[in-house]
C-alpha cells in the first residue's frame, strides 16, 4: 500500500530530461522506465528479458500507462539506459528514498561500502564500481554513487555522503573510507563515524596496537568499557569482545579526525570444526566509549555485504549484467536498487527470500501494485 507521503513510482521519474531526440521519440520516457523498474521487480535481469515478460502483461501495463506504441523494444531500453544522465537518475532515486524514509532512527547503521559489477566493463575499460549507502536496520539502500574512471571510493564517499539526510545516524566504513575528509563530511552531515583502521593508517594503526598490547598485560589499570557477545550459529562459535577507550593522547595525530571521542579494539574469536581463530579488528569514533553501542553497530555494518553485495549477485545477477555502453550500467544497477526497495517496503513481509518474491511480482498483478504503490 501506499504510505503517506510515498511517492508513485510514475511521480518518480518525473523530472529526469529525455535524452532523445523530440521528432525521433515514441515511448514515452516515464512510461518506458516504469516499465523496466516492474521487469527489474518480476525478475527480469537484461533489456531483452524486460521486453520479453512485458509484452506478457502489456493489458495490466494498459491499466496504468497510454502505451501508444506499446512496449518499446530491448534495443530502446539499451539506448535510453545508455543516454540517461546518471546523477539524475541517482537523484530520483534519491527523492523516492526520501519519500519512503523520510526520518531513519537515532543511530540508525548507514554503511558505506562499494561493489564492483564485473562484467560491466568493456575490454580493457574498467567495470563499474558502485558506493552505496546501506541502512543496515531498515535494509534500504538510501543512494549511491559511481567511482569515476581512475579514480576510487576516497573521492565518491564524500560526494555520495552530500546527499544524504543522515542526523542522528552512526556512518560506517571500511579502511579505505577512513580519512580525515570523509570523518570530516560525516560530522557535516549530523552523523557519528565509526571508521575501520588497518595499513590504509599504518602510523594510528600502530599507534592502537602498541596501546592494547600494554592494556593487556594490566587491564584493571586502564580505564575502559567492555562488552562481550556469544554468538552460535551453523556450527560456528563465536565470542566478539569489544573494549573502547577514550584515551586519545596514547594515539598518533588524534587532531587529524574531527571529533574524535573514542577508539575500540574487538576480538573475534572463532571456532569452526574444532579450528579456533583470533583477530583483531581497530575503529575510530567520534561517538563516547561506548563498548556496547559501538560492538552493535559494527556487527550491523556487516549487512552491508548479506543484505545488500550478495542479494544483487545471488538474487538479481549483478556480476552477470553486461550493460556495457554509456551509462546503462550505472542505471540498470539503481534499477535494481529501487526494486531490492520496493520488496523490503513489503508490509506484508512474506515468507521466502528475494528470488521467491520476485517470482510472486512475476506472476501476481495484485503484489506487484502493492509493492509500486499503484493501489
Amino acid at each position: 500500500m501506499e504510505t503517506e507521503g510515498q511517492l508513485r513510482v510514475m511521480d518518480v521519474f518525473v523530472g529526469i530530461r529525455d535524452p532523445r531526440q523530440a521528432k525521433k521519440v515514441e515511448h514515452d520516457l516515464v512510461e518506458l522506465l516504469v516499465i523496466a523498474v516492474c521487469g527489474v521487480l518480476a525478475g527480469a535481469d537484461d533489456f531483452v528479458e524486460i521486453e520479453e515478460w512485458a509484452k506478457e502483461k502489456h493489458d495490466w501495463f494498459k491499466r496504468y500507462l497510454c502505451l501508444e506504441h506499446g512496449i518499446p523494444s530491448h534495443d530502446t531500453f539499451g539506448r535510453v539506459f545508455a543516454a540517461i544522465d546518471a546523477d539524475a537518475f541517482g537523484i530520483a532515486f534519491r527523492r523516492w528514498v526520501s519519500s519512503i524514509a523520510p526520518n531513519l532512527e537515532k543511530d540508525e547503521v548507514v554503511a558505506i561500502d562499494g561493489k564492483t559489477s564485473r562484467r560491466s566493463g568493456k575490454v580493457n575499460a574498467t567495470p563499474l564500481h558502485l558506493v552505496s549507502a546501506f541502512a543496515a536496520g531498515a535494509g534500504l539502500v538510501l543512494g549511491q554513487r559511481a567511482t569515476a574512471a581512475k579514480s576510487n571510493e576516497k573521492t565518491a564517499i564524500p560526494e555520495l555522503l552530500a546527499t544524504l539526510a543522515l542526523a542522528g545516524c552512526i556512518v560506517t566504513i571500511d579502511a579505505m573510507g577512513t580519512q580525515p575528509n570523509i570523518a570530516e563530511a560525516i560530522r557535516d552531515r549530523g552523523a557519528n563515524y565509526i571508521l575501520s583502521v588497518k595499513d590504509n593508517q599504518p602510523t594510528l594503526a600502530d599507534s592502537m596496537q602498541d596501546f592494547f598490547v600494554a592494556f593487556q598485560t594490566a587491564p584493571d589499570k586502564t580505564p575502559h568499557r567492555f562488552e562481550e557477545i556469544v554468538e552460535k550459529d551453523h556450527g560456528r562459535f563465536e565470542v566478539r569482545r569489544c573494549y573502547a577507550f577514550d584515551q586519545l593522547d596514547c594515539l598518533h595525530a588524534p587532531e587529524r579526525w574531527p571529533d574524535l571521542k573514542s577508539f575500540a579494539v574487538i576480538a573475534s574469536e572463532r571456532t569452526i570444526r574444532g579450528k579456533t581463530t583470533l583477530e583483531h579488528r581497530f575503529y575510530i569514533s567520534s561517538l563516547p566509549a561506548d563498548a556496547a553501542r559501538i560492538n552493535r553497530a559494527v556487527r550491523q555494518h556487516w549487512r552491508v555485504e548479506n543484505s545488500l553485495h550478495w542479494c544483487m549477485d545471488v538474487a538479481f545477477g549483478d556480476d552477470q549484467m553486461r550493460a556495457r555502453t554509456g551509462n546503462a550500467a550505472h542505471n540498470f544497477a539503481v534499477m535494481r536498487h529501487f526494486a531490492l526497495n520496493l520488496i523490503r517496503l513489503d508490509p506484508v513481509k512474506r515468507k521466502g527470500g528475494l528470488k521467491v518474491r520476485r517470482l510472486i511480482a512475476a506472476t501476481s498483478d495484485a503484489y506487484r501494485a502493492e509493492l509500486l504503490g499503484l493501489i
